[in-house]
């Protein structure tokens, strides 16, 4: 890659790397996961950035390289057959931060584990929606699919995780 190229690519990537790492945790819920799909991600854009760097939609480009690689990832045979573990064998600093306040942070939680238990693609159209703050036609370009499919998918995903949500509190109640 030519020296202006790879510039202009760093530039992207340490703009734009949190972000994609960031989205990817809400649909994966797993923060390595997530490293890994944005790295992959980011590899991809990189093999790609002679072609996509004169686009306006670079950004756009960015999300449905993530959403995309996510969703292959969520294919493969292997990942199903993982099993996870409750208990993590490292030190965690259970120490807040100043804007973590107990009932925030409760919150948080219960709509991210609610948010896990929405199907892929419903979970993809929150995510953009409302996570990244995209338009009904942004987030039908980065997915793929027509603006009634992501209407939809939004109206349906925010029924199901209305439902998830609430059964979280009802357990969390009792």
């Amino acid at each position: 890659m030519r020296q202006p190229d790879e510039e202009s690519f760093r530039r992207f990537a340490v703009e734009h790397a949190a972000r994609l790492r960031r989205s990817a945790y809400l649909c994966c819920g797993d923060w390595h996961l997530a490293e890994d799909l944005m790295q992959a991600t980011m590899i991809k854009i990189y093999r790609a950035w002679s072609r996509v760097q004169k686009d306006d939609s670079l950004v756009n480009y960015s999300r449905t390289v993530l959403l995309r690689t996510w969703l292959d990832e969520k294919r493969r045979p292997w990942r199903r057959s993982e099993q996870s573990s409750a208990a993590v064998p490292e030190q965690v600093d259970e120490a807040p931060g100043p804007a973590d306040s107990p009932d925030r942070l409760w919150a948080r939680e219960l709509v991210h584990k609610g948010l896990l238990r929405l199907p892929p693609r419903q979970r993809a159209v929150l995510v953009l929606r409302y996570f990244d703050d995209l338009s009904v036609a942004e987030t039908a370009e980065v997915m793929g699919c027509s603006e009634g499919t992501v209407k939809s998918q939004t109206a349906r995903g925010l029924d199901a995780l209305r439902a998830s949500v609430s059964r979280l509190v009802g357990r969390v109640a009792s």
